[in-house]
């Protein structure tokens, strides 16, 4: 009988680059000026990235396009989400059953808590120019800055797996 053995290093390997926007557009919108300028098309995926935290539970949207041709999958990620949390209030009186609602925000990468967006580029090693790219998305009107994360130093990358 054969023993196969699994070493851990395999599957610790960062096999994406990462892009983050700062914008004040919609998440459709910024979709939208990114299949203009670049040669992709992304599309509104139906499975959001679901994140619990200890405030609670919230959902990403994200927006997809796989490109079969260089095997190349590209994941446009909203990093900021408001959760509204209600509580209600145990008073008697007048005020007896109001409830009050507390908003808070809700960050995909903690560490990046300035970034609107994240632009995944999932096998774009030898395909790809970043430095191109980021070029381009910086020419979109109402993006204020782009720049690339170096993935390594990100403690919460694990909600980076989808």
């Amino acid at each position: 009988m054969a023993v196969h053995k699994l070493h851990l290093e395999e599957f610790d390997e960062i096999d994406y680059q990462l892009i983050a926007i700062h914008s004040p557009l919609e998440d459709y919108r910024l979709a939208y000026f990114i299949n203009q300028n670049l040669p992709v098309n992304l599309k509104k995926c139906n499975g959001n990235i679901h994140i619990s935290s200890k405030e609670g539970e919230t959902q990403f949207t994200r927006f997809i396009f796989e490109d079969d041709g260089n095997d190349v999958c590209w994941n446009l990620i909203q990093n900021q989400n408001d959760l509204t949390v209600s509580t209600v209030s145990g008073n008697q009186g007048l005020f007896a059953n109001s409830g009050t609602n507390f908003s808070t925000k809700i960050y995909l990468i903690p560490e990046f808590k300035k970034v609107d967006y994240f632009l995944k580029i999932e096998n774009a090693e030898a395909v790809i120019d970043i430095n191109a790219i980021t070029d381009v998305l910086k020419r979109i009107d109402r993006v204020s800055t782009v720049y690339t994360v170096t993935v390594e130093k990100i403690k919460s990358k694990n909600n980076l797996i989808f």
